[in-house]
């Protein structure tokens, strides 16, 4: 546990006016760097905009979220994948089909062509 019961839930102050001004199902995108807040239920339904490090990223808050922090919702490095020889492989046969599916769509074009 990250906090003791007696001290509650973090949720920044801050967060806790703009969703005030806010009504239920306004679609507007709430800014924050407060990746450490907890959502809360009052915050379903409502966008919020995390700070990865980079960029705002939009998240909807759904009620299976609750109890969550907002960070878990934003990573904050990207997955680009996993290297060594088979995925390198993997990739090869992946182009390789991608080539063939662009030489066959040419050639039906050309055939229906000749038979016109």
């Amino acid at each position: 546990m990250a906090r003791s019961i007696k001290k509650g839930v973090y949720i920044n102050e801050k967060l806790l006016k703009k969703l005030g001004k806010l009504k239920v199902g306004d679609k507007t995108v709430i800014k924050t760097w407060s990746r450490s807040s907890t959502i809360t239920p009052e915050m379903i339904g409502f966008n919020f905009g995390v700070h990865n490090g980079k960029l705002h990223l939009p998240v909807f808050i759904t009620e299976d979220m609750v109890g969550h922090k907002l960070g878990e919702f934003s990573p904050t490095k990207k997955f680009t994948r996993h290297g060594g020889r088979m995925q390198k492989e993997i990739e090869a046969a992946a182009k390789q089909k991608e080539i063939d599916a662009a030489k066959a769509a040419k050639v039906e074009p050309a055939a229906a062509e000749k038979k016109s």
